[in-house]
């Protein structure tokens, strides 16, 4: 930035840098002014908002396509109702527990994947989506997992006394995961090992000739995001105060898949706008047509591909360049 800068252009300059830090305060004062079905539906954006930061470590850094992250969206959920439900488990510890069994889920599935190619793998993990929620009806495992029915859970208030109600606790708690997972993912990326992940993304051939563990990184790869997912799935159990199987069928991996895809698939923020645009644009194009509203959707999800091939995120991106210039 010169001097001759004008003096507008520098108060745009000077605003972009403090965009992340308002959209912060934003979202912590958001629980104190809104209440209801639309706290909830925020709660929601921050839930779906993690797991497709899942879905876009794996496919948009690593290059690997999966069309069955539902199901690892389920095994957090499940496992988290589970432990509460049958054994005591506060959701606080319940979770993180769920994230860890997603976590080795992905692992285990990648293992086998990693000898596959990019359209055999989408295939193997759309099976799995598929697979996911009759195994869950199984009569062989309804005692567990509760069936057709699912399972019921009840939402924790806020502890310690705090003055807050349970949808203000929760929000508040979705938000703090998120802006973790965020961090965590940016700090993976910009490091040794997010570079090796992109890497293999461009040319594992290369990749490996440059000494780099494709397999290993392929197989950790998938247990992150599976992890990521599953924390996802565990929230998502509590805030929802039920898991059933019919939650977690393939429509729900093509909504993570349209999310990350619409937000940015090689960004970590675009997880943030996939995560609000798939839960506001379908309520949005009901309002515009009720009898069209898959119509209308899919014009939104075409629109923004064409005029915005690189998502949500990579339009921000490109007026941020401008503003510099």
């Amino acid at each position: 930035m010169t001097a001759t800068t004008k003096p507008w252009k520098r108060y745009l300059l000077h605003l972009r840098s403090a965009v992340p830090a308002l959209c912060l305060l934003a979202a912590l004062i958001a629980p104190f002014v809104l209440e209801g079905f639309t706290l909830y539906q925020l709660t929601k954006v921050a839930v779906y908002a993690m797991a497709i930061l899942g879905l876009n470590l794996l496919t948009g850094y690593n290059g690997q396509f999966s069309l069955g992250h539902s199901a690892f969206y389920a095994v957090g959920a499940y496992v988290t109702a589970i432990l509460m439900t049958t054994s005591g488990f506060t959701p606080y510890l319940a979770i993180p527990i769920a994230g860890l069994a997603a976590g080795l889920a992905g692992y285990l599935f990648g293992l086998p994947a990693l000898r596959l190619e990019p359209l055999y793998l989408a295939l193997a993990t759309f099976g799995l989506a598929v697979a996911t929620p009759q195994l869950l009806k199984s009569s062989h495992l309804e005692d567990l997992t509760g069936g057709v029915q699912g399972i019921s859970l009840t939402r924790p208030e806020a502890p310690f006394g705090l003055p807050l109600n349970s949808d203000q606790w929760w929000y508040l708690v979705s938000l703090a995961v998120l802006v973790c997972m965020l961090w965590l993912a940016r700090n993976l990326i910009d490091s040794r090992s997010g570079r090796a992940m992109i890497a293999i993304r461009d040319n594992p051939i290369a990749a490996a000739a440059g000494g780099i563990d494709v397999a290993g990184y392929k197989t950790a790869t998938f247990a992150v995001s599976a992890l990521l997912t599953g924390i996802a799935g565990g929230l998502s159990a509590v805030v929802v105060e039920l898991v059933a199987p019919d939650s977690f069928t393939f429509n729900l991996a093509i909504l993570f898949l349209i999310g990350s895809v619409v937000g940015g698939v090689a960004s970590i923020s675009g997880a943030v706008f996939g995560g609000a645009f798939v839960l506001f644009v379908p309520n949005l194009s009901e309002d515009v047509s009720k009898g069209l509203a898959g119509a209308v959707y899919g014009v939104f999800i075409i629109g923004v591909i064409f005029f915005m091939p690189q998502g949500l995120a990579g339009f921000a991106q490109k007026l941020k360049a401008r503003l510099e210039k």
